[in-house]
């Protein structure tokens, strides 16, 4: 049952993502940190689907390139200066244990 613990994982790092957000600049509230907050809820839809689906090769892809957008927003964060740095590396683990169940996921429906 990986997938219950890959939808855990992602909701414990949505959890962490909002208290990290909730220090953003006001300018940035509506922007990037709308983005890194869809970003965050698209993953988590895309895990859902993943799960619900008889094919889910395509979905994995797009559940793998999310990822890797949210990695890409958080990093930016990051280097602008609105996420400190120990944040920024609580939150790296989060998505890289994601990454990792999601390509083990990968491995084994590749498997079948």
């Amino acid at each position: 049952m990986q997938d219950l613990k890959i939808r855990q994982k992602c909701e414990d790092m949505i959890e962490y993502g909002y208290a990290a957000l909730k220090q953003f600049p006001r300018s940035e509230k509506h922007t990037l940190a709308a983005e890194i907050k869809r970003s965050m809820f698209r993953l988590l839809e895309l895990i859902i689907a993943t799960n619900k689906k008889y094919y889910k090769k395509t979905t994995m892809q797009q559940l793998d390139v999310e990822l890797d957008i949210l990695r890409s927003y958080i990093r930016l964060a990051r280097n602008l200066g609105f996420l400190p740095f120990k944040k920024y590396e609580v939150w790296s683990r989060y998505l890289t244990e994601i990454g990792k169940m999601i390509g083990g996921w990968f491995k084994y429906i590749n498997s079948k």
